[in-house]
């Protein structure tokens, strides 16, 4: 059985999608439709950058989600195996990449919303209030969810963001907390604790603003009404059926946590043994590797890559 991870932020690069869209007319189409779709040329920024434009959290989601598309045209229209059978899930806006794949929203509708939501995530904490922060070394999810409760007060709150493997942890919240988190780490069993570049708290309660304006943004979107794969959420890490019940748990993520290591654990149990990263970067390949080190995994972000993929696997 096989799996289609799409990759979150912090995997863009500059040059992401270029080689995919030179060599496939399928890459091409998607990347083309996406320019159209938000009235700019934001392969422009994807191919030739400034890494500072393609950062920009705006720009960022959907340009993630344009690559991951690319790719995943590419073996759907190559594949000699039928991709119905498949699981998908993705990593925060990697789950909207998903989405799309299996059509429970078109192209344009979902880099519509992406840009909707890098704005909004953006937006929703004045810069320098909130802050994130990576636990690595083998302290566990109780370990890092009592190390939140520790710091937390009233006025100041942290949470766990992402549980991305047993030796992976992120949390967010106000920059205070987090810099206590920061302080105790080692007290709590983790090896280090790294505070991020990135722009704002995701994946808390801070994010409740840009919730709202998802939502708002959701109810303007025509959804699948049933969902044409099996598709496995980041809030539940259970499969979702239905485009309303889809829309409601992406509303739900942006302040939830994302599950990753419970969503590989159940695409396992589920019968999973190849995994296949679609888009840029091969963070989510690396998780896999620490999850089920016992799994085959793939990622497609070059010709060379679809290659190996539509050989070995499709």
């Amino acid at each position: 059985m096989i799996a289609f991870l799409f990759p979150g932020q912090g995997s863009q690069a500059v040059g992401m999608g270029k080689l995919l869209c030179e060599a496939f007319s399928e890459a091409r189409e998607v990347i083309e439709l996406v320019d159209d779709a938000l009235e700019e040329k934001l392969s422009d920024v994807m191919f030739n950058g400034p890494m500072e434009a393609l950062s920009l959290t705006r720009n960022t989601q959907p340009a993630l989600m344009t690559v991951s598309l690319a790719a995943f045209n590419v073996l759907k229209k190559h594949a000699s195996k039928d991709l119905k059978a498949a699981y998908f899930a993705g990593h925060s806006l990697g789950e909207y990449s998903a989405h799309a794949a299996i059509d429970t929203f078109t192209l344009q509708d979902t880099a519509r919303l992406l840009r909707i939501r890098g704005d909004a995530m953006q937006q929703a904490v004045p810069v320098g209030v909130g802050g994130m922060a990576a636990l690595i070394g083998a302290g566990g999810i109780d370990q890092a969810e009592a190390l939140c409760e520790l710091v937390s007060t009233g006025d100041s709150m942290c949470s766990v963001a992402n549980d991305n493997s047993a030796e992976q942890i992120v949390v967010s919240g106000h920059k205070t907390a987090i810099e206590q988190v920061v302080e105790k780490a080692s007290e709590f069993g983790f090896r280090r604790a790294l505070p991020l570049p990135v722009s704002a708290p995701f994946h808390c309660a801070l994010m409740q603003p840009a919730a709202e304006v998802m939502q708002a943004a959701l109810e303007n979107v025509t959804v699948s009404e049933i969902l044409q794969g099996k598709l496995i959420a980041n809030v539940t890490c259970d499969r979702v059926t239905t485009g309303e019940k889809a829309k409601a748990l992406l509303v739900q993520q942006v302040v939830g946590r994302v599950r990753w290591r419970e969503t590989i654990m159940k695409l396992s149990a589920e019968g999973v043994t190849h995994f296949i990263e679609v888009g840029s970067g091969k963070v989510l390949t690396g998780l896999v590797k620490r999850i089920l080190p016992e799994a085959s995994s793939y990622t497609v972000e070059t010709p060379s890559d679809v290659e190996t993929v539509l050989k070995e696997v499709l």
